[in-house]
């Protein structure tokens, strides 16, 4: 009856780099791709039997603090003393920035904060610890509404081993001195117009110097056999050229480890352009993810009062939650991530076509028909696995679902190269089409059939759970 076993493979350590929002920043619909791919991808591995580290890689250092920490001394000069009260970080963000760029006094403080953050400075490091802290929890909010799991590992952890990676890449006559002194690397194959800069001709370090670091860590300390980033496609040129980077340096071989950047494309609005609010500000993502429960809520309540629901009001909001975040990680999921899309509640939401509503009505039938089995004919499909019973195939419906049934390991066989869940949402919905086809052809419940038949549908009701797993989406039993 179980046709959801994993795939053998050897374990491997995998680390996945995704999610990776700003500290000081909310996270917004940009951050949604990422996360939720992420969370997919680590889950596939996992379920595999991979020993997964899933890495949050936040922006938490960077020249943008000593604004920060300016505005936040200014605003809350009892910080000490005082937790501040920051319910807004884009705001408090826009704020500092707004100072820096009208205020010469201001932006001259802002940049010795730097210094003095970067050199240890006790107050600046504290003031830097609370904006963290503040962030996170904010992040929080995100990660618990899309049941997310991540392990914080942010640019600060690599600032001190920069200056190693860098020292290696000169002990083999790999940097370049460009004009100003910025340290640069050249990749030999001639693939990129610009070098990666890991030291800056004011001496500090950008991006490509943290991400040299993280990955010369990840390889060699943590002796990762696969690490995987996931981030927008515009990111792609810089990964790759940091991967050509750690194959200069031996770090990686034509036999391994692998790297793989997972490039996705944009959310959009219906205007083609990226997802914004009416006003033009970025969407945050609590408020997207919110919305969707509520309209998923409203829905819910309007089937009750139409006497078509197998839910009570007192079930709706765990359902609506379920539904709705659901609705909105599927939406993303089953296509290629690297395509643009446009996003819409109403589509997201219909119960009609290969959306999350339709697929979590599909699953709550097929937990009906094996409930109604057991309260009208006596046949309890537990027991009938239990005691060894076989399901019979006969009817070409049947060895249709059956087929795809059995099709379950290769589609997971086929995700773990490229690591695109699309894969798996694309076995869910056509599984799902081949139980309504046999649904509708054969009849289950009171038929000769029957307890072959409510196995079958046992059989593919646990299939759909363990991709809804693998996808991040909480199913339900009743709708």
């Amino acid at each position: 009856v179980d046709f959801s076993s994993p795939p053998k493979s050897e374990k491997r350590r995998v680390i996945v780099d995704f999610s990776s929002p700003n500290i000081a920043k909310e996270m917004h619909v940009g951050h949604l791709r990422s996360t939720i791919i992420g969370e997919s991808v680590c889950r596939i591995l996992e379920y595999c039997g991979h020993d997964v580290d899933r890495v949050n890689h936040v922006g938490d250092w960077g020249t943008q603090f000593g604004m920060l920490i300016q505005y936040l001394k200014e605003e809350f000069p009892n910080f000490e003393n005082d937790q501040p009260n920051i319910t807004d970080l884009t705001q408090f963000y826009k704020n500092a920035k707004m100072r820096f760029d009208e205020n010469a006094d201001f932006k001259k403080t802002a940049q010795l904060n730097v210094v003095a953050l970067q050199s240890g400075d006790v107050a600046c490091k504290k003031i830097w610890q609370i904006l963290c802290d503040i962030s996170r929890k904010e992040f929080k909010k995100v990660y618990n509404r899309l049941d997310v799991k991540v392990e914080e590992c942010g640019e600060s952890f690599y600032n001190d081993k920069i200056s190693d990676v860098i020292k290696e890449f000169e002990s083999k006559k790999l940097i370049s001195i460009e004009e100003g002194g910025a340290k640069c690397i050249f990749l030999p194959s001639k693939k990129f117009p610009i070098p990666l800069m890991v030291q800056k001709s004011d001496g500090g370090f950008g991006y490509d110097s943290t991400d040299m670091a993280a990955l010369k860590y990840r390889l060699c300390k943590l002796k990762a056999d696969r690490v995987v980033y996931i981030t927008d496609y515009s990111q792609a040129n810089h990964f790759h050229m940091c991967f050509e980077a750690a194959e200069m340096m031996g770090w990686v071989t034509p036999d391994g480890p692998r790297l793989d950047h997972i490039g996705f494309g944009t959310v959009q609005g219906e205007d083609g352009k990226r997802f914004k609010t009416r006003s033009g500000d970025t969407v945050r993502l609590v408020d997207l993810l919110d919305e969707a429960v509520k309209r998923m809520k409203e829905r819910l309540l309007e089937r009750i009062s139409a006497g078509s629901a197998s839910i009570t009001v007192e079930e709706v909001d765990v359902t609506a939650a379920a539904c709705g975040y659901g609705a909105v990680k599927y939406f993303d999921l089953h296509r290629n991530p690297t395509s643009n899309y446009c996003f819409s509640y109403d589509r997201m939401l219909d119960d009609r076509g290969n959306t999350a509503i339709y697929l979590l009505y599909a699953h709550a039938r097929l937990v009906s028909i094996c409930a109604k089995a057991k309260e009208r004919h006596g046949a309890d499909v537990d027991k009938l696995i239990a005691a060894g019973e076989k399901i019979v195939v006969d009817h070409p419906s049947e060895r249709n679902l059956v087929f795809h049934l059995e099709m379950f390991s290769d589609h997971i066989v086929t995700t773990l190269d490229d690591l695109f869940p699309y894969h798996i949402c694309e076995y869910l919905y056509l599984t799902s089409k081949a139980t309504s086809d046999f649904i509708t052809k054969c009849k289950v419940l009171g038929s000769p059939e029957m307890n072959s038949r409510i196995m079958l549908c046992q059989a593919t009701a646990i299939v759909m759970r363990q991709c809804f797993d693998l996808l991040g989406i909480q199913y339900v039993m009743r709708i």
